[in-house]
């Protein structure tokens, strides 16, 4: 059975709308649509490649979130 890349981009987002709390979503979306899509072509694993992408775009999403707050922390240090 062929899965649409739109079928896949819903199903991702659906899933990343259920694993993320509101408050967890920075990057989660992003992540979860990348790696859905990028299952799906490698090896029709669209669902692991959602929750894989989700946890990778929640994952540098915290990273940059601390580096802006160290910038912004250096800057009114001086």
């Amino acid at each position: 059975m062929k899965t649409s890349p739109i079928r896949i981009a819903l199903i991702a987002t659906t899933l990343a709308f259920a694993t993320a709390g509101t408050a967890n979503a920075a990057g989660c979306l992003k992540g979860a649509v990348v790696g859905g899509v990028a299952g799906h072509y490698a090896g029709h694993h669209a669902v692991v490649g959602a929750v894989g992408g989700c946890m990778v775009g929640r994952h540098l999403a915290k990273q940059h979130a601390q580096q802006q707050a160290a910038e912004r922390q250096a800057a009114q240090a001086q």
